[in-house]
């Protein structure tokens, strides 16, 4: 089963990283456009997805995401930088 690390920016500029197995309904329940969605993002509406990396677990996504949260702000936007938009867009 893919599972999908993404960052997402939120209106406010933080950006919120999470793992999802369907980035569009997890974007959706960020913007409160389904139920769902983390207290942060409800928080700083709306939210645009900035990055996302396809992993073929659970478990390997839930490693990236933790060492991705670890990192500077300033780290995040890098790695955002570093990917075409065209790119992210293709991963889903």
């Amino acid at each position: 089963m893919n599972c999908y690390v993404y960052i997402v920016q939120c209106s406010s500029g933080s950006l919120y990283t999470g793992i999802t197995a369907n980035v569009r309904r997890r974007i959706e329940q960020h913007n409160g456009l389904r139920w769902g969605g983390a207290f942060h993002t409800r928080m700083h509406r709306p939210v645009f997805l900035q990055h996302i990396e396809r992993h073929t677990s659970r478990k390997e996504a839930r490693k990236r995401e933790r060492e991705i949260q670890s990192w500077t702000h300033n780290q995040k936007l890098d790695l955002i930088n570093s990917k075409d938009k065209n790119d992210v867009l293709a991963e889903i």
